[in-house]
């Protein structure tokens, strides 16, 4: 019964993910150098995530809208990045954004959180 529940959620985010891809909009223009100085920004900035979770794409979707090529780590059963997202944030939870800072690391778990956070900090003024 467990493999048909998890075979059928794959499916469905297989499907969501791709209607995601052909249905995306276009991306924020910025001047070359406003993208660049952007792109630095970002490096402080990690996304984890599984591939086929809904609340993971609506936030993809929100970081290509803003131009915004954030870091991507996908937490699926085996992945390295998985214990990473465990030690740092305490728990396996996607979407959740890594904000690095000189205080330390910040764990931004909730799409409409990472969203809101992603809009305030890139999204045009």
């Amino acid at each position: 019964m467990r493999f048909i529940l998890t075979f059928f959620r794959n499916l469905l985010g297989g499907i969501i993910a791709f209607v995601d891809l052909i249905t995306r909009g276009r991306k924020l223009k910025r001047s070359p150098q406003a993208q660049q100085d952007v792109e630095k920004e970002l490096e402080a900035l990690t996304l984890y995530q599984f591939f086929a979770c809904p609340f993971c794409i609506k936030t993809r979707r929100t970081m290509h809208k803003l131009n915004l090529p954030i870091a991507k780590r996908n937490v699926s059963q085996g992945s390295p990045y998985r214990q990473e997202l465990l030690e740092g944030a305490g728990k396996i939870q996607t979407p959740c954004l890594r904000i690095q800072t000189t205080e330390g690391d910040k764990w931004l778990f909730d799409s409409s959180a990472i969203i809101e956070y992603l809009q305030g900090r890139f999204g045009q003024s």
